[in-house]
């Protein structure tokens, strides 16, 4: 059998996408509330439009999202029914410094959280919690302009100390900031970046992601300071880069891009910075804010384990800069012929799951956590309100498969499994419910209508079955 007996099944929300109470209990304005449905989402999650306030004009679907602020203990109900081992969520970082500069944390927001850690003790599930997941105080980003300020490493660090210290006993595993690298292609989901007329935005970036990884390095300190038990992780949006095919120019530029994607990783589980990123920003003039003392942080505070996101694979071609294009995940992709695409055009990989856990394991020889993978679609429910998504079942058994291959053919180190959306939630990319992931249907629409009710789908009864034969069972019958 490949999986231990202790191997944590499971499911991941976040709370910008599921939570909703953006204005209850004491909490303050995200820069993830203010992002919209439609045409405008993308330029503001870019940090290329500016837009720090509500206005009529636009609907904001993590206002509300889904309401789990009300339904949450209906919903890890419904987890626990599944047989959930581990439930990754995240904490809204405005929810206990609803501002982010106080001295004193919100006690309401506080003990939200950990009236649902206790529940979920109750019902024998182990919390995952992300400490940021794409959230940051609007008015940090007003009053401090987000991740470029280094003031926002003391923050987040009296953030995690905070939360460390309060649920002490009840969460041991943790992930300080949720799909890093994604800080380059989202510069304002990733680290409340808005870009001034003129900015070098290269430099703005960069100044950003040093400032994280050392907040992620001083968290790391704490955690294991505060209660030894932790066990911290980073969290990557992984994808192998394949070449698009054995011209040697095709496989330098995939392994240059794979690099890009890594290096966050190779400082949060290395200790340091890579030669290879040291060139190139030494080449394109952007400078590191390294200050005395912040090398040594970075080495002695390592992670535990390294998570990862995983959708799709992604190819890289340097010649035909004209080549098709395939969706995935912010990232853009050359079109790989060999593959079928999700209705949003992220390309379906299974056997790109097993390479890329073999990529991340061989290089960094930590043991690994999956903690998103699954399949966005359209749903559609019967009359019931049930949703037949043997789709989805074929998605998630097929890549379920590789990772059984990469454990137990391959020897990588597998801590856990939580697909993506275990419940309908909004999208982060498109703020789309109709991009339904769950395993459990919530009538909602792209513009919030809907009685917000929760129907298990046919996956619902298929992932507890898996859960329960510890993956042996993937049949759809």
């Amino acid at each position: 059998m490949p999986f231990s007996k202790d191997f944590l099944w499971g499911g991941a929300t976040a709370a910008n996408q599921c939570e909703g109470g953006y204005n209850q209990g004491g909490r303050g304005l995200a820069n993830v509330d203010l992002v919209p449905h439609g045409k405008d989402r993308f330029p503001i999650i870019t940090g290329e439009m500016k837009h720090l306030e509500f206005d009529e004009e636009h609907f904001y679907p993590a206002k509300e999202a889904i309401d789990m602020y009300h339904h949450w203990k209906d919903d890890l109900a419904l987890f626990a029914e599944m047989g959930f081992k581990t439930y990754r969520m995240s904490i809204a970082w405005t929810r206990i410094f609803p501002k982010g500069d106080e001295q004193e944390p919100n006690e309401e927001g506080l003990q939200f959280y950990e009236d649902i850690f206790k529940e979920c003790k109750r019902l024998g599930i182990e919390p995952l919690v992300t400490i940021t997941h794409f959230d940051c105080p609007v008015h940090l980003i007003k009053e401090y302009g987000g991740w470029r300020n280094r003031k926002m490493v003391g923050f987040y660090e009296k953030l995690a100390r905070t939360i460390f210290t309060r649920f002490k006993g009840l969460v041991r595993y943790w992930l300080t900031f949720n799909e890093i690298n994604m800080l380059l292609h989202a510069p304002f989901m990733g680290a409340g970046l808005v870009f001034e007329e003129g900015e070098n935005k290269e430099q703005a970036k960069y100044l950003a992601a040093h400032h994280e990884l050392l907040a992620s390095a001083l968290a790391t300190k704490i955690a294991h300071e505060i209660d030894p038990e932790n066990k911290i992780g980073c969290m990557l949006a992984a994808g192998e880069y394949y070449p698009f095919d054995c011209n040697p120019e095709n496989v330098l530029e995939a392994q240059k891009q794979n690099h890009d994607n890594l290096f966050f990783i190779d400082v949060q589980s290395r200790g340091k910075y890579p030669n290879y990123l040291l060139k190139r920003l030494e080449r394109e003039d952007v400078q590191l804010p390294i200050e005395t003392g912040d090398l040594e942080i970075l080495a002695e505070n390592t992670v535990d384990f390294i998570s990862f996101s995983y959708y799709s694979s992604r190819v890289a071609k340097i010649k035909d800069k004209d080549a098709d294009k395939s969706a995935g995940n912010i990232f853009e992709s050359v079109t790989n012929p060999y593959l079928k695409a999700s209705e949003w055009g992220w390309q379906i990989d299974p056997l790109g799951l097993r390479i890329t856990m073999n990529s991340i394991y061989d290089r960094y020889q930590k043991p690994l956590f999956v903690v998103e993978n699954g399949l966005g679609a359209l749903d559609k429910p019967d009359e019931n309100g049930f949703v037949a998504d043997d789709y989805r079942i074929d998605y998630m058994a097929a890549h379920i498969k590789e990772m059984k291959k990469a454990v137990e053919l391959d020897g990588v180190e597998l801590l856990g499994y939580t697909s993506w959306g275990c419940i309908d939630l909004v999208s982060a990319g498109t703020g789309e419910m109709s991009k339904r992931y769950g395993f459990i249907y919530v009538d909602r629409d792209d513009f919030g209508k809907g009685t917000l009710k929760r129907t298990s789908k046919k996956s619902f009864d298929w992932y507890k079955k898996v859960i329960a034969s510890n993956g042996e069972d993937l049949t759809n019958e």
